[in-house]
């Protein structure tokens, strides 16, 4: 009678390790492919974001031709719009991070032509490539989150 007692308890942990077991890696592996961060952050660390979905806040400084038709990255101006933020360590003035590449599609870019320089967004998107040893970020979705106020 014990034994069979052990033996289905037994079976019964290793069901509830099988069944929780594999939700807990799937949120795991999610977790590991989208993290939140800074863009200083991934220009000083690219390797570490490689191939993985980020997600940041950051001003908006402006749209950019920087980076199209670099034959590697296979962004081509046709259909895609590159745009720089803010560095986000220097608060006393305004530098576009330059050092890191995000790209839109162009038809998703449209929706955004409301942006001015200092409108602050959260920015998600991955990070395709290391090409010139810079962070290249195929943008999936903006959000503004507030609007610079604009003074006539």
């Amino acid at each position: 009678m014990i034994r069979i007692i052990t033996k289905a308890s037994l079976y019964i942990f290793l069901a509830f390790i099988l069944i929780f077991g594999n939700i807990n890696s799937v949120s795991a592996q999610q977790n590991a492919t989208e993290i939140k961060t800074t863009p200083i952050k991934i220009v000083e660390s690219p390797n570490t974001f490689i191939n993985k979905t980020v997600i940041f806040k950051a001003k908006f400084d402006k749209f950019s031709a920087v980076g199209l038709d670099y034959a590697p990255t296979k962004k081509d101006s046709e259909n895609y719009i590159g745009f720089t933020v803010q560095r986000d360590d220097i608060t006393d003035h305004n530098i576009p991070l330059s050092e890191i590449k995000l790209f839109l599609k162009r038809d998703y870019a449209e929706k955004f032509a409301e942006l001015d320089t200092g409108d602050t967004i959260e920015v998600k998107g991955k990070v395709f490539s290391l090409a010139l040893g810079d962070p290249w970020i195929d943008v999936e979705n903006i959000t503004i989150i507030k609007k610079v106020e604009k003074t006539e």
